[in-house]
Parts: structure tokens; C-alpha cells; sequence
């Protein structure tokens, strides 16, 4: 069911819909860039730390046919509509939506029992501007009901040991990232820059890190979302190439 407040959009040539809210929280372009920044290996177990609408762990099952994926949304609209949009994509039996806290993740699922965590956190803190004065949005973007540190303590208690976190985070915030995962024994594994465009400065960081690994850090190529000239750059067209009703994204 579909509510009147509320849109489908399709991607992968109409093999995934989402629904969103019209006026809400939608999601923007850092879910789709973590959901492909994210490996895993066969028959995996995934957790996502405040899935929102479930787009990540959406695409993620839709790229590997054997994952098995605990979503987390403290939101009860949103818990209500991923739902259904998991519904709507037949990933029922891959794919499950608790509505909870991260800080209780221990009254949601076991200790060890995952080999990947994914999370898009809130990115500004409640004293970093005017918050969104749309509920879902502000909850999605500020720290108002979870902070960095809440859903990498999460994390941590799901990983079994070696497991890895992907994370997407604002470049201006890394160091505190950085120091953050090292203080909970995920070590930083792979680092990625995205940028607007050739000449802009690093927005946003895409993170891998390791439950308990050892100290070797791969910096990747930068990904740079749009050409000078406004246009899609390469990288993106490719990764976009199957979305069948592309939308001008916000960095």
C-alpha cells in the first residue's frame, strides 16, 4: 500500500522501487555511493544501523543474491514504510526491519553474530546550524537521537571478530572519525575522498575498518561525482548507468 504522502522511484531498469516521503527524509546521494562501496562475501550477514528507507540494504541484497540483511530504524515512519518497500521487492526472507535503538541494540539482535555493519550516521551535531525543522529529516541528519559513537558501539557488539563496518562520514569530520573507530577496536582499512567535482574540496569519506584488525590503510582513488562542466563524471555514469529515473543529487 502506498499512502497519498508518499512516492515510488525506481531503479536498476524497475527491478528496485523505493518508497519515499514527498515532503520527508530522502535519501540522497551518500546511501547510493555507500550501498556500492560496500564487499562482502557470500551468504554474509549484514546489519544497517538506522536504515531510514531501507534503500542501502535494498541495494545491497539486490547486488548479492545470498546476503541476509538486519535493518535498524528508531523512526516509526520510516520503520513502517521500508517495510513495505521490502514487501513491495519481494525481499522478505532476506531482509528483515526492527524498529528499535542502536543504544539497545542488545534488546535487538545477538552479540557476534554479524559479519558486516553498514551505517549512514547523522552527520551534524545539534549545535552545528538550524535544525531541519521537518522531523524526519533533522532526525536523520543531526545527532538527536544517536551519535557517531552510539552506532559504532553497535557495531562493535554485533561483529564477530574480523568483521568489517562501511561507513560514509563528512570529510571535515575525519579526524574525529578516525580516532573514533581506533578507540573501539575497528581499525581503518580502506579510505575513499568523494568530491563534487575535480576542484572541490573532499566532502564526504567512505570507510571500511576491521573489527580487530591489524594497521595497513589503502586510500583509493577519488570519486568525483560531477565533471566541471555539471555533467555526471565517468565513475558515476557507470554506477548509475541502470537507474531507470535518474535525479539530480545533492552533495
Amino acid at each position: 500500500m502506498i499512502l497519498d504522502d508518499e512516492t515510488v522511484d525506481a531503479f536498476f531498469d524497475n527491478k528496485i522501487e523505493i518508497i519515499q516521503k514527498k515532503s520527508g527524509y530522502r535519501f540522497s546521494v551518500d546511501a547510493i555511493l555507500l550501498a556500492h562501496f560496500v564487499t562482502i562475501g557470500e551468504g554474509s550477514r549484514i546489519a544497517d544501523l538506522g536504515s531510514g528507507s531501507g534503500i542501502i540494504s535494498i541495494v545491497i541484497a539486490h547486488r548479492n543474491k545470498t546476503a541476509s540483511i538486519d535493518c535498524v530504524e528508531i523512526q516509526e515512519s520510516l520503520y513502517d514504510m521500508s517495510q513495505r518497500t521490502v514487501r513491495l521487492n519481494d525481499l522478505q526472507e532476506r531482509i528483515r526491519i526492527h524498529h528499535g535503538d542502536v543504544k539497545k541494540i542488545g534488546d535487538i539482535c545477538e552479540a557476534g553474530t554479524m559479519d558486516t555493519v553498514v551505517f549512514n550516521p547523522p552527520y551534524r551535531k545539534l549545535d552545528s546550524g538550524r535544525i531541519n525543522p521537518n522531523h524526519e529529516r533533522a532526525v536523520a541528519r543531526h545527532e538527536l537521537r544517536g551519535s557517531l559513537t552510539d552506532f559504532l558501539t553497535a557495531a562493535v557488539y554485533l561483529l564477530r571478530e574480523g568483521g568489517t563496518v562501511f561507513l560514509i562520514y563528512p570529510a571535515a569530520r575525519g579526524a574525529g572519525l578516525f580516532y573514533a573507530l581506533r578507540k573501539k577496536g575497528i581499525e581503518p582499512k580502506k579510505l575513499r575522498m568523494v568530491h563534487s567535482n575535480p576542484s572541490s574540496r573532499g566532502e564526504f569519506m567512505l570507510v571500511d575498518g576491521v573489527k580487530g584488525g591489524g594497521e595497513e590503510l589503502l586510500v583509493m582513488p577519488p570519486l568525483f561525482i560531477y565533471t566541471e562542466t555539471g555533467e555526471y563524471g565517468t565513475e558515476m555514469k557507470n554506477l548509475l548507468s541502470d537507474i531507470s529515473r535518474p535525479r539530480q543529487f545533492v552533495v
